[in-house]
């Protein structure tokens, strides 16, 4: 059987992350799952953004919690990718999603369809994003035994060990959590946080608790889904064939290179985050039909 394909932010390949366009071509190419983030804007709105800062993916600065929905509204989130936006795709105006505007958009595409949220910390919020999220689905309709809403199953990931057990407590089934797992890397924490050595220092003895705590819960079966990045399962292909064949799902994020799609393919991993869904898509049903590819026979 073909992995479930999850759209990572949508068809981020080609279009911006988390917009309208990107969510939209990743339901045309017939995406199984979309993928997103979440934050609370100041007025405690859910919206679809990775990062805790706007820097990076608009044309605004500083924090995503400091920002009203309507002041969120007034930047510019697309036009950073230098993709031309189809008007069938929505206006720039458009762009920014909510979780809620999001969930419309899965429930109009008019077939059955994985949402995996990934709830983002530290959260200024904590653990109060995650009961936003779990009320405003609630509000939605969602059934907790079936995690479904409409037509949409719903899962939820996180990086923090404290959000998936919350969420267990607040009756998730764990066959809907993901833990989501990552080697730490000292310099990649430096640099992309921009810390001093000391701060560094600090959030990597918490990174590696984080990392320890989360694999021993999906070894345990605390949560039914183990998410590793792919740099992970490059290099624990061993420890995740143990998961594999202990029951877990596998959802591996984010699977771009053909290299890295015969390697899940290879290694039966489930379900497949990318952010170019129907091209590898392509690839997995041309793995399905000429195993001596797995190979290396071309």
């Amino acid at each position: 059987m073909r992995p479930t394909i999850y759209a990572h932010r949508g068809a981020s390949g080609e279009y911006a992350e988390h917009t309208r366009a990107a969510y939209l071509q990743a339901l045309a190419e017939g995406s199984d799952g979309l993928e997103c983030d979440v934050h609370l804007s100041r007025d405690e709105v859910l919206v679809c953004i990775h990062d805790n800062t706007l820097d990076r993916t608009s044309n605004g600065t500083g924090e995503v919690e400091d920002h009203t929905l309507a002041e969120l509204r007034a930047l510019d989130f697309s036009t950073w990718k230098g993709a031309f936006i189809p008007p069938e795709l929505g206006a720039p105006s458009e762009q920014l999603l909510t979780l809620e505007e999001l969930i419309d958009l899965a429930r109009q595409a008019g077939r059955p369809l994985e949402l995996a949220i990934e709830l983002k910390h530290p959260s200024p919020f904590g653990m109060r994003l995650e009961e936003e999220v779990l009320a405003f689905l609630m509000r939605q309709g969602w059934n907790a035994e079936t995690s479904t809403v409409d037509n949409i199953t719903v899962h939820f990931m996180s990086f923090n060990p404290d959000s998936t057990k919350h969420l267990l407590e607040y009756g998730v089934p764990p066959r809907f959590l993901c833990q989501l797992v990552s080697d730490v890397d000292p310099e990649e924490v430096k640099d992309e946080l921009r810390f001093d050595i000391i701060t560094a220092g600090a959030v990597m003895t918490l990174l590696r608790r984080a990392l320890k705590e989360g694999e021993e819960m999906i070894q345990r079966g605390v949560v039914g889904v183990a998410g590793p990045g792919v740099d992970y399962v490059r290099d624990h292909p061993e420890r995740v064939r143990e998961w594999i064949a202990a029951g877990r799902s596998v959802r591996v994020w984010t699977v771009n290179e053909p290299a890295d799609v015969e390697l899940m393919h290879e290694l039966g991993i489930q379900e497949i985050t990318t952010n170019y869904p129907d091209r590898v898509r392509q690839q997995l049903e041309e793995l399905s039909r000429d195993p001596e590819r797995r190979k290396g026979v071309h």
